[in-house]
């Protein structure tokens, strides 16, 4: 009898930019979730946690068996040295599960200073061979995120050669520099992208002007918008989880840090599903409608598979700004239940009586109700609740607090 061998179960890796983003990626199903404390982060206008919020969701994510990588990711100057000692000797008491980093400098520092928490090298480090990965695991590097220009091909052989923990992206945005080693944020913001304070430049729009013609604007490809010669497209694996779990990688990262909670809870309940379903049952494995699905809803760039299969097709850029996906159709999340289906939702968008709303749950599909009545604050029946209000929607189902709902179009 042929025995099967057990397949490799990738953790999945998910963004909490704040408090609310941390519980949202916990309860729909993320193995770990990647944080910044107020300074050193590489996405520093995300929220991110005071020290005192540090050490509170270290406790909530252990207490939901969730790890938690603390970054410290950026390319730090002389001026810095003395206040990231102070950091380390925080991050001492506030015991996260690893550190990521990609100044060796601050590695050197992080290994005197906090020796038993792992570190993790951020992908910042641009590492894209498997002697790369033996000269960081000589220095005691427990995890390595690779360079996110490699191909599936490259990261296999680095993943069953290297025989230590491998992370790589499977879902977000894109950088249009080499793994983000980028200065236009530097030359058009005069901040620095490489110590945590990029404005995404790549994503506004441009045109070309003659010298002699000031103030007129050419678009070099044109749609009613302009023109983004930068916009790189988006990231998405989920029709390839076979191929990436097979290729033996420890970690699936899901970018986005400064995206929002219907963004995390859907891309963190989809490919937990996906990952379960494959490595519960490898032969009668597919590609899911409802995953799919669920990703068209997302607010996205065009899709694509980076550089995972080495086709140049896949990773030009998004000259059109092509964007869809029902932005506006996010309400908010859950935070309390009350009797008769009747739930307490923080308002984002715009919700009516009669209107139809689903409810991400934890698991299985999407739940869908109308909306039977609605109430303000002060108890009072309204026909409509206004976004940045706090109100009450009775529904047709049951639902459990936290839960994300949206508008159906």
């Amino acid at each position: 009898m042929k025995i099967k061998q057990k397949k490799n179960i990738p953790e999945l890796l998910a963004p909490a930019g704040n408090f609310e983003k941390l519980e949202t990626a916990v309860y729909y199903g993320a193995d770990a979730v990647y944080l910044g404390g107020q300074d050193f982060s590489l996405r520093n206008f995300s929220g991110n946690f005071s020290d005192k919020e540090l050490f509170n969701a270290v406790k909530f994510a252990h207490s939901n068996n969730v790890k938690v990588y603390i970054t410290c990711n950026i390319y730090s100057r002389n001026h810095e040295q003395k206040p990231v000692i102070e950091f380390f000797n925080k991050i001492s008491k506030i015991k996260p599960d690893a550190v990521i980093i990609a100044d060796p400098g601050l590695i050197f520092l992080a290994k005197k200073i906090i020796p038993n928490i792992d570190i993790h090298l951020s992908t910042q480090s641009n590492t894209t061979n498997y002697n790369a990965v033996m000269f960081w695991k000589e220095l005691g590097i427990k995890r390595i995120n690779l360079a996110r220009e490699l191909s599936l091909k490259e990261i296999k052989k680095i993943a069953l050669s290297c025989l230590m923990e491998i992370e790589t992206f499977i879902h977000g945005a894109m950088c249009i520099s080499y793994s983000g080693r980028c200065l236009l944020s530097n030359f058009l913001s005069m901040r620095g992208s490489n110590q945590g304070l990029c404005t995404h430049p790549c994503r506004w729009k441009y045109s070309v002007v003659e010298e002699r013609r000031s103030g007129q604007y050419h678009s070099i490809m044109e749609d009613k918008k302009g023109t983004y010669i930068f916009n790189s497209k988006d990231l998405c694996m989920i029709e390839h989880m076979p191929e990436l779990i097979d290729a033996g990688i420890t970690s699936f990262k899901i970018e986005g840090r400064m995206k929002g909670i219907n963004y995390l809870a859907g891309a963190v309940k989809t490919y937990k599903q996906a990952i379960s379903s494959y490595i519960n049952d490898p032969d009668n494995y597919f590609v899911k409608p409802e995953w799919k699905n669920e990703f068209a809803k997302i607010f996205h760039r065009d899709y694509s598979t980076g550089f995972y299969f080495n086709t140049p097709d896949k990773i030009v850029s998004n000259y059109l700004d092509k964007r869809t996906g029902m932005i506006h159709s996010f309400l908010g999340r859950i935070i309390k239940i009350k009797k008769q289906n009747k739930i307490v939702v923080n308002i984002k968008n715009k919700v009516s009586v009669g209107d139809i709303i689903e409810v991400l749950a934890f698991s299985g599909p999407v739940l869908k109700s109308r909306v039977l009545n609605i109430f303000d604050k002060d108890k009072n029946p309204i026909k409509h609740a206004q976004p940045n209000t706090c109100s009450t929607l009775q529904l047709e189902i049951k639902c459990a607090e936290n839960q994300v709902i949206r508008k159906i179009s």
